[in-house]
């Protein structure tokens, strides 16, 4: 997987090279006409952020023209940001982003979005009841090296269970494997923490200590990243950008948002039942994930760090300003409490 995704970024580099060289996309370096191209990733969650984004017209109110794409895995949205398609990835996972500049690719993380886990590790087996059960079982992840499979990963070794003796299966996105688990495809798997109170619903249960939410509070969930190019050419529409989602932060933090996420999650998902839109607007208010003032502080930088470090996915801890560039952020917070 490593040597994967080395050479796409060395792929998507050479192509950013050439991109810069020749002017790429004819942008003023200056920016200044309002278009953004926004990437997340295709998760269940990030849809209905999309969704109420854009009903809520966060984006537009600061006079922006956004063009919003969803990207099916990590290694697609980094070659993408590094080849300049796409100009900001302002909530992702982001533990790609350090052995990627640690190799030299050309990015840097601005923002802080969700600060807490928002997946539990499920299971519909009786004999699956705790982390340590799942020893030669079969666990659901994504791909190897993903979000969902660090999570789980880093809950299991924080309860002594041999990750060795664990078979991990990629099924896809948070959403493949939830249906995987219910299912039976695999012993267990991580479906969303707003599960939790009402997991008997979809004939599962909760694994003893399997809410990331709980148990990795320091784990932080998503961040944004963009390319020093961007950061170069774009920094206005970055910084209203960034603003526009803090707007939709604190919205979200606050209970007279509850209406609006309701028809923005049923713009989506229409065929779920109502609880389950109102249990994922429940554990928002109770665990409130989302970074509000945008900062991601250096000790979670290098919590974050030290799981790669776990993963030998990096080789050293990379210091702050070789990751972070946060004037974007306390840029759109300033912009923000004009507004």
């Amino acid at each position: 997987m490593i040597g994967l995704m080395t050479r796409r970024m060395a792929i998507a580099q050479f192509t950013a090279a050439a991109a810069l060289a020749t002017g790429a996309c004819g942008r003023s370096s200056n920016g200044g006409d309002g278009k953004i191209r926004i990437a997340s990733a295709a998760g269940s969650f990030n849809l209905t952020i999309a969704a109420l984004m854009k009903q809520q017209g966060y984006l537009e109110s600061f006079g922006l023209k956004p063009e919003s794409i969803s990207v099916s895995d990590g290694a697609k949205i980094m070659a993408s940001v590094i080849s300049d398609s796409v100009d900001v990835v302002p909530i992702s996972g982001f533990a790609q982003v350090f052995p990627a500049v640690e190799r030299g690719a050309p990015i840097r993380i601005i923002n802080a979005s969700t600060l807490r886990p928002m997946l539990a590790l499920f299971s519909s087996k009786d004999n699956v009841r705790t982390l340590k059960d799942l020893e030669g079982k079969n666990v659901g992840i994504g791909a190897v090296g993903s979000l969902i499979h660090q999570l789980t990963v880093t809950a299991l070794r924080k309860y002594g269970v041999d990750v060795a003796q664990v078979r991990f299966i990629n099924l896809g996105s948070n959403t493949d494997v939830f249906k995987g688990v219910r299912a039976g495809t695999v012993d267990a798997g991580a479906g969303p923490s707003a599960y939790v109170p009402d997991a008997a619903t979809y004939k599962v249960h909760l694994v003893e200590h399997g809410d990331f939410s709980v148990e990795l509070p320091d784990f932080t969930y998503q961040a944004g990243w963009t390319s020093l190019h961007a950061i170069q050419t774009r920094r206005d529409e970055l910084v209203k950008t960034l603003a526009a989602y803090a707007k939709l932060f604190r919205f979200l933090a606050d209970p007279s948002g509850h209406d609006a996420f309701i028809t923005a999650r049923k713009s989506v998902f229409t065929s779920v039942p109502d609880a389950e839109h109102e249990g994922e607007w429940r554990f928002l208010q109770t665990a409130k994930p989302f970074a509000t003032d945008l900062v991601l502080s250096p000790e979670r930088l290098d919590y974050m760090q030290n799981i790669n470090l776990g993963f030998g996915a990096q080789k050293s801890i990379l210091p702050y300003d070789r990751v972070v560039d946060a004037s974007i952020a306390k840029d759109a917070l300033k912009l923000l409490n004009k507004t």
